[in-house]
């Protein structure tokens, strides 16, 4: 418990601002992204009628059969980077740099899905961001931070940094997420990022070490007293010598608003139906993962997880967790894996402390260098301190990506796992979710995007003397376009549907959201 009020990071107080004075900025914020996406478009079509041996094609170079390096296809699980999924090929002589790919542009994955990365059945991130991961933390893809960026990179290099800047206008029906008091307003979200790294943050075969950060600050025109600043910070590190490989990778999220977004979900695809409202919350999750190269088939891989849920003003849990699997490699590009992990859970008072048993079967399947899949199935026994019986429920992940074309993106995951509530004393939530996205580059320019998600949250009494009634059905729809206007400007509008059904009435709502966005990238 200690350790999770140490960590704490005290919310930043944002100036509220006068009603006028937002009305001004909500204006001006308009009208530069309109200017700067109808000013961008003149200028870029007017340069290429200029001088169109200048800007190479923006369309992707085409997909090429990639094997997977000697260095990766000696490990024992190996990577499944971006660039096997999307080789760049050699731009054409140009006196400027060549446009980003659509991956660069709009990165359809935070990072590849490997072996250092925690795919326990009920512990794990599954498949990276944009949007196929669930919501709100490390475990069962419920992510409030996939960590950074993907790095897309045509060569290796020593260090690596990217800077970003996105703006975003706003109008939202329902800011509280309320079924009583549905309330609208404009806002404005000013999200500046940084990448730092070094070494093989790329391939994650050697020893690399990378830092992501994210503040991002919510100002509402009309609901100043609304005023929000999250911060996101991902640290990841590696290291790998002879038959050992180690991980180390820290997230930590400081959220103060009805939402639980990410490095890549920043329009709030995922709510905190826990809490159905806006409230502050610190997560603070720890994954530290060793592997052990035994034969040149098989391989052991330690777990420890800790993860942190600080609820300033409601219960806050605390969780420790270690598991040591097995590994067979059994064909050239499929791996599977059995063992088990143990762990303890330390929830505020008066809800009771809990602790718990998993088995887990893994799958990690490179089906093609264009499709990954991963699957993770098993059951968790979970006992409490309190007078209740041992709770047995099914915990499963499966993720995949697909790239079946240049410009074209599937993404995929789906899972369950048990979280202890926030908000309701000696209560846990079974949280089952299923989530995807789909990305196409239409016209060179333009890329559609379209994500989906479903999440259901059954509550379970953690005490006989406790009713836990409460069963919500979530899910939310996003279609987005986007323009990428040049290599390092991205204007765009998107329209967000996300609604909860839930079984007490007073946790239901619906939210609808359009909104403006332009990004600068370095």
């Amino acid at each position: 418990m200690c350790l999770g009020y140490a960590l704490t990071v005290h919310r930043l107080v944002v100036l509220p601002l006068r009603t006028a004075g937002a009305w001004l900025i909500a204006c001006a914020i308009v009208v530069f992204v309109a200017c700067i996406l109808f000013g961008g478009v003149f200028a870029a079509q007017a340069q290429e009628s200029i001088e169109p041996d200048i800007l190479p094609s923006l369309a992707e170079p085409p997909a090429s059969p990639v094997e997977p390096s000697p260095s990766t296809s000696a490990e024992p699980l190996p990577a499944v980077t971006q660039s096997s999924l999307s080789a760049p090929a050699e731009p054409p002589p140009s006196s400027e740099p060549p446009l980003p790919s659509s991956e660069e542009a709009f990165p359809s994955s935070r990072e590849p899905l490997s072996s250092s990365m925690n795919y326990t059945g009920g512990y794990t991130t599954v498949v990276p961001a944009p949007v196929a991961t669930g919501p709100n933390g490390v475990v069962y893809g419920r992510d409030v931070f996939p960590g950074g960026e993907p790095i897309e990179s045509g060569e290796s290099r020593p260090f690596y940094y990217k800077l970003g800047l996105t703006v975003r206008g706003v109008w939202d029906d329902n800011i509280f997420i309320s079924h009583t008091n549905r309330v609208s307003d404009y806002y404005i979200a000013i999200e500046p990022f940084i990448t730092i790294g070094v070494g093989d943050i790329e391939g994650r075969n050697k020893s690399y070490l990378r830092l992501d950060y994210m503040p991002s600050a919510i100002l509402f025109v009309d609901h100043s007293d609304q005023d929000a600043f999250n911060q996101l910070i991902h640290l990841e590190g590696g290291y790998s010598s002879g038959r050992w490989t180690l991980s180390l990778a820290e997230d930590i999220a400081i959220l103060d608003s009805a939402n639980l977004n990410s490095f890549f979900d920043t329009t709030g695809l995922w709510a905190n139906t826990d809490a159905s409202g806006p409230t502050r919350v610190n997560v603070f999750n720890t994954r530290l993962r060793a592997d052990y190269q035994l034969t040149g088939k098989t391989f052991l891989q330690g777990e420890f997880d800790s993860s942190i849920y600080f609820y300033p003003d409601n219960i806050s849990s605390y969780m420790i967790s270690g598991g040591l699997y097995i590994y067979y490699n059994w064909l050239p590009k499929v791996s599977v894996g059995i063992g088990g992990t143990f762990g303890y859970d330390w929830v505020d008072d008066p809800s009771t402390n809990q602790t718990f048993e998993q088995v887990n079967l893994r799958l990690n399947y490179e089906v093609t260098s264009k499709f990954f899949l991963y699957a993770s199935a098993g059951v968790e026994f979970r006992q409490f301190d309190g007078n209740r019986g041992t709770y047995t429920s099914p915990v499963f992940e499966i993720g995949s990506i697909y790239t079946p074309f240049s410009g074209t993106t599937f993404t995929f995951a789906a899972g369950r796992r048990i979280y202890n509530s926030g908000y309701f004393a000696n209560q846990d939530f079974g949280a089952t979710y299923v989530v995807g996205r789909f990305q196409q580059r239409l016209f060179r320019r333009v890329y559609f995007g379209l994500g989906a998600g479903y999440e259901n949250s059954d509550y379970i009494a953690t005490d006989r003397d406790v009713s836990a009634p409460r069963n919500d059905d979530y899910w939310f729809v996003e279609p987005s376009v986007d323009v990428l206007i040049t290599r390092w400007l991205s204007a765009g509008v998107y329209y967000l549907h996300r609604e909860d059904i839930s079984d007490v009435d007073f946790f239901s709502w619906d939210d609808n959201q359009v909104g403006v966005r332009a990004t600068v990238r370095f």
